[in-house]
């Protein structure tokens, strides 16, 4: 949603400010110019990254425009999940639960929290990791170490296609010189024709320029900025996620663990020590 807010913003301002120069708005549409900077721009993406990027790069739009799923709310039922899990092994034995991280899909823990159950990753990453703390043979070092390679891997990852977009943003200005070039070509033909035509035609091979900077910095480059954002909201879920499960490895109780995890949530959303007790034992 902000996503179009800011486009928009973006297009009255630019618009209206042209308007109140006495410019025309029918003299910035010059559809072969928008068809040479976007299609050499989108060549360029294509060429320049695999097919795992394009993928990402579409599905990370989709999440600019529904926005960061990761809010106080689910950040509250992952932390009462972790409880759950924990304060049943505390009491029944860690191999109890064992049919919960084997199938969470059939696990009542799980699915009392619907908004956690629906992130793939995040179910994954903690039943990978209480897989190994039922084991009970590793070393919490071992472990610390073990979930910082595998959240620099998918933070990296998470990555790419804003480093992607970022880099079509700052190329698009380059196209737009490209677009203006193209139309001074045009322009050196018409020499010795009316001044006017002459003229027209610079100004077409000037708006060239122009909207490859529009493009860039008024569109493009933000999406990538706002992607990387998303990228950093879901870093700092898994970060809380790691801080419970690695608390839980070095022998706290699940009330403590959960808030080491409750430390790393940023400011803005986290709640106080007694709002998330209530929490976690109103859902227990």
């Amino acid at each position: 949603m902000l996503l179009i807010v800011g486009s928009i913003v973006v297009l009255v301002c630019v618009g209206t400010g042209f308007v109140m120069s006495n410019g025309q708005l029918l003299a910035l549409w010059h559809p072969f110019e928008i068809l040479i900077i976007c299609g050499a721009a989108t060549g360029a993406f294509i060429t320049a990254n695999p097919p795992k990027v394009h993928k990402a790069v579409v599905s990370g739009l989709l999440g600019v425009l529904k926005g960061s799923p990761y809010k106080k709310a689910i950040y509250m039922d992952a932390l009462s999940l972790m409880y759950d899990l924990l304060s049943k092994a505390r009491k029944e034995g860690m191999m109890a639960i064992e049919p919960d991280i084997e199938e969470p899909k059939e696990s009542p823990i799980f699915q009392a929290y619907p908004k956690v159950a629906s992130n793939h990753h995040a179910v994954e990453f903690i039943c990978d990791y209480m897989r190994l703390l039922v084991s009970g043979n590793i070393n919490p070092f071992e472990f610390d170490n073990l979930m910082d390679v595998e959240l620099q891997t998918h933070h990296q990852q998470a990555q790419m296609p804003a480093d992607a977009v970022t880099k079509v943003a700052d190329g698009l200005p380059g196209f737009g010189i490209v677009a203006a070039v193209l139309g001074i070509v045009i322009t050196m033909s018409a020499l010795g024709g009316p001044p006017e035509e002459i003229g027209a035609k610079v100004a077409a091979a000037l708006v060239g320029t122009f909207l490859g900077i529009l493009m860039a910095y008024g569109f493009v480059a933000p999406i990538g900025t706002a992607m990387e954002h998303n990228a950093r909201e879901e870093a700092k879920f898994f970060e809380c996620l790691k801080a419970v499960l690695l608390a839980a490895a070095n022998g706290y109780s699940p009330q403590l663990a959960v808030e080491f995890g409750r430390k790393v949530m940023y400011s803005d959303i986290r709640p106080s020590f007694t709002e998330l007790e209530e929490h976690v034992k109103k859902k227990a």
